[in-house]
């Protein structure tokens, strides 16, 4: 009996090859719409699905194949003699390969100004019902989903037959194909209907690159994207030189990427280990990155650097004297990239800074469980300041603490920065406890610590913290208050003249 092959796609590439393909191998065609009127037009003998199932489109197309002369072609048991039978009574014929893919509704909701209901009209229907069925059914006849598949069952197919391990394959990436294409519709849906934490959550990435390894050389990783995500992402990102990046690199990458967008002038942010070692602002590139350099000259060796600006020649001149990992920008004049490309290792990304205000979720996995929240986009602008103590900050100290208050939103609790008001000077992150991370900032800022701004992510528990600030030179704090010791850090800045603000809002980083 002649073998029979359903062919209705969306993505029209390359399927007029595979349908002749199929022809010259004995498979009769049978297709609709305009996938049917292009293989026609393009010499393909092919019967049209309403020739089989009796039955006209109607509904605008919404109905053509959810017909039981298709699908009990395609969910019979081709060795099942009751199966036969049932066919053999209602005059189906068995379907032994099915080439379809589905309305483009991720490409469509993306569209600018889209529309409610064209972005519903474009949620397929017939298309994911037949290949689920045709993906159950598997181990009788052969699904493709992905263009990238056509010449490869074309070559099993002249060998005989599709390999029982090649269509369980096939079959896994069509589950994973409607999945995906479920999950789209799910979360616009939700979306749209202003639903906050629906009872289910379905999120879908696609692979963009395989890893050499995870944190460690003793980890497997791979790299994935959200196709609907924000452009302003390392995961979107360009990159136009230098070798793969790692795991750490990316995650570094997001972090500094995350952080230097909190600045409206020209900024460069320094990033190791996932926190800020050096933040610089100025009136060009090459200024804020000197800054930055400054900030920790030693820390900044092998790290990753953001500009928020374009990246100059001057500004590579500079980069191009010490070892960096990555540079990350919103572009590189034609001088740059040919300063920096001249080192064989040093990755350059491009990242598109006019598009980064897209709402997105952040996922954090735990074991057996995922947590989900909001982006941490609180600014000062936000907040309520309150300044507590005797003595009101300058407009050097208040400009020092905001550039202090934007870093150490990012970096990870306990955390405490030390800044001027054009960059920082020490950072203390991860630690057990405030003063510790005090300590550690100020120990690094040293000498330059003498008329600087403390900025701290969470609320003094004591008075330590500013005692250690006082004695370090520190005139300026800004903190988050509501500790039940709030009146003993006011207390201790007043004995030492330190302007404090408080927030009322934290900034916790884990």
């Amino acid at each position: 009996m002649k073998k029979r092959a359903l062919i209705s796609v969306s993505d029209k590439a390359g399927i007029v090859e595979f349908a002749e393909q199929l022809q010259s191998l004995g498979y009769e065609i049978l297709s609709t719409g305009g996938t049917k009127t292009l293989l026609a037009d393009n010499g393909v003998e092919v019967k049209a699905v309403e020739e089989v199932t009796g039955f006209p489109e109607i509904l605008e197309g919404r109905v053509k194949t959810l017909h039981p002369s298709i699908h009990g072609g395609l969910l019979a048991k081709q060795d099942q003699p009751d199966h036969q039978r049932q066919l053999a009574e209602q005059g189906i014929e068995a379907i032994d390969l099915v080439c379809v893919n589905l309305y483009p509704f991720q490409q469509t909701i993306v569209k600018p100004n889209v529309s409610f209901e064209d972005a519903v009209e474009n949620i397929d229907i017939g298309g994911p019902t037949m290949l689920r069925a045709a993906a159950k059914n598997h181990a009788y006849l052969t699904v493709v989903v992905d263009a990238e598949d056509y010449e490869k069952v074309i070559d099993e197919l002249k060998t005989g037959e599709v390999s029982p391990a090649f269509k369980k394959r096939l079959a896994a990436k069509v589950f994973r194909h409607t999945a995906a294409y479920d999950a789209y519709i799910a979360q616009y849906l939700t979306e749209e209907s202003g639903e906050e934490n629906p009872e289910r959550i379905t999120v879908t990435y696609e692979r963009k690159q395989d890893l050499r390894y995870g944190e460690n050389p003793h980890q497997k990783a791979a790299f994935y994207r959200n196709p609907l995500g924000s452009e302003f992402s390392i995961a979107h990102a360009r990159q136009h030189h230098g070798k793969e990046l790692s795991y750490n690199n990316i995650k570094d990458a997001d972090a500094a990427l995350q952080i230097v967008k909190d600045f409206d002038q020209a900024a460069a942010v320094a990033v190791k280990h996932m926190n800020p070692c050096g933040v610089g602002t100025g009136d060009s590139p090459q200024e804020a990155y000197q800054r930055a350099f400054e900030a920790d000259s030693t820390s900044i060796f092998g790290g990753i650097i953001a500009f928020n600006r374009g990246v100059n020649k001057e500004t590579a001149e500079k980069l191009s004297e010490i070892f960096l990992e990555i540079v990350i920008a919103p572009a590189f004049t034609e001088d740059a990239l040919e300063i920096l490309t001249k080192k064989k290792n040093i990755r350059l990304l491009t990242v598109p800074f006019d598009r980064h205000l897209k709402h997105e979720y952040i996922y954090t996995s735990v074991e057996g469980g995922l947590l989900v929240q909001d982006q941490d986009r609180y600014t000062l602008e936000d907040a309520t300041l309150k300044v507590v103590t005797k003595r009101e900050p300058t407009e050097q100290e208040w400009a020092a603490m905001k550039t202090a208050w934007k870093v150490v939103k990012h970096v990870k609790s306990n955390g405490i920065v030390v800044a001027e008001p054009d960059m920082t000077l020490g950072i203390g992150a991860g630690q057990m406890n405030r003063v510790g991370a005090a300590k550690i900032a100020l120990e690094q800022a040293g000498i330059r610590a003498q008329g600087a701004a403390l900025a701290s992510d969470a609320f003094f528990p004591m008075d330590d913290t500013v005692e250690a600030a006082a004695k370090a030179g520190i005139t300026a704090i800004i903190q988050t208050g509501g500790s039940i010791k709030d009146e003993d850090s006011i207390k201790k800045a007043d004995e030492y003249g330190i302007a404090m603000v408080m927030t009322g809002v934290r900034h916790f980083k884990h």
